[in-house]
């Protein structure tokens, strides 16, 4: 499983940020239609202010969302639909289909549509979908999303084209159709086919790292001109054909990334918005501290839009260690944890933050139910903590508990928080600051001994309680660089997870999720604490920008520009 909570997704690695608050003062989602309209037509430059300074635009290596970078420049065989009043819909995007099964789950059947071809001429065929994939095996070519990788029949042990020759399990009867055969029952497979590693190359392609800066494009947008560090300009590739996409629209006629920006001076520019300005957004969150000066900006009313909800936050007991073996114990944690000092620690106030979480399935996500196992006050419960404790058999408390916290952005600061709720019901922490490759080396490592409990957050990678679920709590996920931070192995648990992922039905399986859910939730594994809003500015001249339901990011593939 790779690294999807801090460093990649959302939440607390770039400065969790949202604005609740601004839901109505500042219109979120609503650039479309009212005060903050803007009406789009085709061409135009579009900027991306961005605080970074690369971007991986080689398919086999970028984890980017099906809605963001990478989806501008490759297509893959499914694709994402998001609106900001429904959760995100997967569609056809070089198939005609979203995949047929077969009815053990585990063989998928994809035709491509007609007539498809590459910036460079190359017919999008069968083959250059294979070869797509199997580069992305090769150690050479790593560090992308990788579900496939252990999916695929012999994936496992397979080492990519140049080594390994073909990848059985991929079969191309004709150009046309293309066959998956899997280790198990999968019935997210639809989504998996919409991740970057599903993106035609050309065979021969791609051999050396020379791709990554100059990959041969099946998307509306080619690399036109990369300087590292610095820029990356996009021009239309003239072989993209509109009719043929449902989920792009095309419409600007460059697009162009400014990288290594400070996210202090992209706010500023956005909202004076003049010249190129005016024609931008910010990939990167608007920080909880400038958002409070952002809420003063006339501009924001229009310029400033808010996700709903979020990544989760969430404080992972590792129940494998000390009292935190104790059912009782970790019920107490859920009780003397105060949400709302967590929700000002992370952005100054309750709403600019992100409401309070109570169950492990993330908002938006398809099949999620709301409950609440533990209901307390936002700020806790600690008469009710310290009762659980004394049922535990810990009338006096609990003393020097190891919490070993990345320091990376403010996260000491929410764990001080986290620290100071837990100490009211006389459980006595000891906050051990670590920067962030060490916090992760212990966080997910072998040793179940390492730590007693740490702080985390966890963002999907597409649009299925699945990715909430197993990589968080599945005993396969535990040490070895997986995020099953707690250490939780329940043989139910596996079952479920195991049901719920052979099921093709998504209704059917996001009812087994949400089992799942709560089933997990009665061992008080983790303490969910907020799901965190992310918030984004975009210049006056750019429109249909819109943050949906799910991701927390708004969709690349829509915008337009304002004549």
């Amino acid at each position: 499983m790779d690294r999807r909570d801090f460093l990649k997704a959302v939440g607390l690695t770039a400065g969790v940020s949202g604005a609740g608050a601004l839901l109505a003062a500042c219109n979120a989602n609503e650039q479309s239609g009212g005060a903050g309209t803007v009406t789009v037509s085709s061409g135009g430059t579009l900027y991306v202010l961005y605080d970074v300074t690369s971007q991986r635009l080689d398919p086999a290596k970028s984890s980017s969302l099906a809605i963001t970078t990478s989806g501008l420049i490759h297509r893959r065989l499914t694709a994402w639909t998001t609106s900001a009043d429904a959760p995100a819909t997967v569609v056809p995007d070089l198939a005609t289909d979203t995949g047929r099964a077969s009815a053990d789950g585990k063989t998928w059947t994809y035709t491509l549509k007609p007539g498809l071809k590459m910036s460079d001429g190359t017919p999008i065929t069968s083959a250059e979908i294979k070869y797509g994939i199997e580069r992305s095996f090769d150690a050479a070519f790593s560090g992308g999303l990788g579900y496939h990788k252990t999916l695929l029949d012999g994936g496992s042990s397979y080492t990519g084209p140049f080594k390994g020759g073909d990848l059985a399990s991929i079969e191309t009867p004709d150009p046309q159709t293309i066959v998956f055969h899997l280790a198990r029952p999968y019935g997210d497979w639809p989504w998996i086919v919409s991740m970057p590693a599903f993106a035609p190359v050309p065979k021969g392609k791609g051999t050396d790292a020379n791709y990554d800066s100059s990959p041969i494009a099946s998307g509306p947008y080619q690399v036109a001109s990369l300087t590292k560090g610095v820029e990356i300009r996009l021009t239309r590739n003239p072989n993209w054909d509109a009719k043929t996409d449902l989920a792009r629209t095309g419409l600007p006629d460059e697009i162009v990334y400014q990288l290594g920006q400070d996210s202090g001076v992209i706010a500023q520019r956005l909202l004076a918005s003049s010249g190129n300005d005016a024609f931008g957004f910010g990939a990167s969150f608007v920080n909880p501290a400038q958002l409070a000066q952002i809420r003063t900006s006339p501009a924001a009313k229009n310029q400033l839009v808010t996700s709903k909800s979020g990544a989760l936050a969430y404080l992972a007991l590792n129940v494998r260690r000390g009292p935190l073996a104790n059912l009782k114990v970790r019920q107490a944690f859920q009780y003397a944890i105060d949400k709302t000092a967590f929700q000002i620690a992370t952005a100054g106030n309750a709403d600019l933050a992100g409401p309070v979480a109570s169950t492990l399935i993330t908002q938006g996500i398809t099949g999620r139910e709301e409950f609440d196992l533990y209901p307390a006050p936002p700020n806790g419960d600690v008469a009710k903590a310290k009762q659980l404790l004394a049922e535990a058999g810990f009338p006096n408390g609990i003393e020097n508990l190891d919490f070993p916290v990345s320091t990376a952005n403010n996260r000491a600061d929410l764990a001080q928080a986290l620290q100071a709720a837990l100490q009211r019901a006389g459980i006595q922490t000891k906050l051990r600051p670590l920067d962030d490759d060490a916090w992760t080396a212990i966080a997910t490592g072998n040793d179940d001994n390492a730590y007693d409990l740490t702080l985390s957050s966890w963002q999907p990678d597409f649009p299925s309680a699945n990715s909430n679920i197993q990589p968080l709590f599945g005993t396969s996920e535990i040490g070895n660089g997986g995020y099953n931070l707690s250490r939780y192995s329940v043989p139910e648990v596996d079952a479920l997870i195991t049901q719920a992922q052979g099921t093709v039905d998504p209704a059917a399986a996001g009812k087994l999720w949400a089992q799942a859910d709560r089933r997990i939730l009665q061992d008080a594994p983790v303490v969910p604490l907020i799901y965190t809003r992310n918030s984004f500015l975009h210049g006056s001249k750019v429109g249909d920008f819109v943050i949906g339901e799910f991701p927390a990011y708004p969709n690349y593939l829509q915008l337009g520009l304002a004549k």
